[in-house]
């Protein structure tokens, strides 16, 4: 492997130290950039540097055991150097240990730091000699410390879960969040059966692993794609990425043909576009015309445009004039995105549970501003990507306590084998109004 693509993934890391910018976000547009690698190189990349974000805990974990400087004190080019080091060490076996320290100590000299050098080097071949023998903390004496650092997920959040799942699904939960991920596409409505198959065969003929979703026949999950644009099918939009449980939120929503829906937090429009399949008409709308014209865009390419009027609104704002005008109103609320941590790795490391109560504020003012759109006798949608119960079944009795509304059905889906995300969504009925 050639030295530069771990000098692009050092860069890579030290950027996302410096900003604020997500890692799916950071690595798509490094990828981009360095569109003309080799196709190994790129899965390397990416691989390197998603690795680091996801296993972050757990590589300062590693770091602080063997290194005489904690990391939190370590220039922050080094310790992003020493980071993916640990990484290739522990979880990338088609990489000798000797050629991931030997690059880290060449790299670090060539940014400057040839006096730590041999500070590079000494950690790194302390930590190569102890592999597969590195202790974690006591699971017994401190099963939360254990937990966080096995998984590298923050304390608070694993107690989180601990409080609100168990012990024996909180890890099953850690795990399935660092399963690798594969892209989900759904397949447009006028794609026929047969054509799907044609689809499919054409992508395993370059390569990629295809498996069809057992829940959903218009979905399967796609491995081993590098880039979706150049795929037979995108161009004409006989496909959409969109994890199957937004399509289940969908399919709960029991749409008939001929209803009039509304989708208040719609970008990037997986479920108003589907929802536009299924039935007359869909009002899509987000706080942002950056928001919206991602929605536009899919609408363009999947051939909906006509059936989709697209607002820029901000959900927390009651309109009077659209007061009972849908039949179906979806109310996909920002939230923590728990539920979403195997694909967006860092997020775990920005949400605060201080965040988490200003989000439940917000939730509930995107109630209050939407929920008139629903006609008595109609339908509302509540979702969420996340895995937290304040944001979900407590956000439920809150909504069925403060507004004409009754649950009729609801479900937390959990991360399954890396295919599908951490999701809630209930579907409440407005009760008629009574006759005068």
């Amino acid at each position: 492997m050639a030295e530069n693509t771990r000098e692009i993934v050092l860069d890579t890391l030290l950027e996302m130290e410096r900003s604020r910018i997500y890692s799916n976000q950071m690595i798509k547009a490094v990828l981009d950039k360095y569109d003309y690698l080799e196709g190994q190189d790129k899965r390397f990349i990416k691989r390197l540097a998603e690795g680091c974000v996801e296993r972050k805990i757990e590589l300062d974990y590693v770091l602080n055991l063997y290194s005489t400087v904690p990391v939190n004190r370590m220039k922050p080019l080094i310790r992003c150097l020493l980071r993916m080091s640990v990484y290739q060490i522990l979880y990338m076996d088609s990489v000798p240990d000797s050629a991931a320290c030997n690059e880290a100590v060449k790299l670090a000299g060539k940014r400057k730091f040839t006096n730590l050098k041999g500070f590079v080097n000494g950690v790194l071949r302390r930590i190569i000699s102890r592999k597969g023998q590195i202790p974690l903390p006591d699971e017994n004496a401190d099963p939360l410390q254990y937990l966080s650092m096995k998984y590298s997920m923050p304390e608070w959040i694993v107690q989180l879960w601990l409080g609100e799942y168990g012990r024996e699904k909180t890890e099953l939960l850690l795990e399935q969040l660092l399963a690798i991920h594969p892209v989900t596409v759904r397949f447009a409505g006028w794609v026929t059966g047969e054509a799907r198959e044609e689809y499919i065969r054409r992508w395993q003929q370059r390569g990629i692993r295809v498996t069809r979703s057992e829940q959903l026949d218009y979905a399967c999950y796609l491995e081993g794609v590098e880039g979706l644009a150049g795929l037979e099918g995108y161009a004409e939009g006989a496909f959409l990425v969109q994890d199957v449980s937004s399509m289940l939120c969908v399919e709960a929503a029991q749409l008939q043909e001929g209803d009039r829906v509304m989708d208040v937090c719609a970008a990037p429009g997986g479920k108003a576009l589907l929802a536009a399949q299924k039935a007359a008409h869909v009002l899509a709308r987000d706080v942002s015309e950056q928001k919206v014209e991602r929605i536009r865009e899919n609408a363009r390419r999947m051939g909906l445009e006509e059936k989709l009027t697209l607002e820029v609104w901000d959900a927390t704002q009651p309109q009077e004039s659209r007061a009972e005008s849908a039949d179906v109103v979806f109310m996909d609320v920002p939230c923590s995105g728990l539920g979403v941590l195997g694909k967006k790795r860092d997020i775990k490391y920005h949400v605060t549970p201080e965040s988490l109560e200003s989000l439940v504020q917000l939730q509930r003012q995107i109630v209050e501003g939407s929920w008139r759109y629903v006609r008595p006798g109609g339908v509302l949608m509540y979702s969420t990507c996340t895995i937290h119960r304040q944001e979900n079944e407590d956000m439920c009795s809150w909504i069925s306590g403060h507004f004409p509304f009754v649950l009729e059905e609801s479900r937390q889906l959990l991360p399954e084998d890396g295919r599908m995300d951490g999701f809630f969504y209930a579907r409440f009925r407005r009760k008629e109004q009574p006759p005068i």
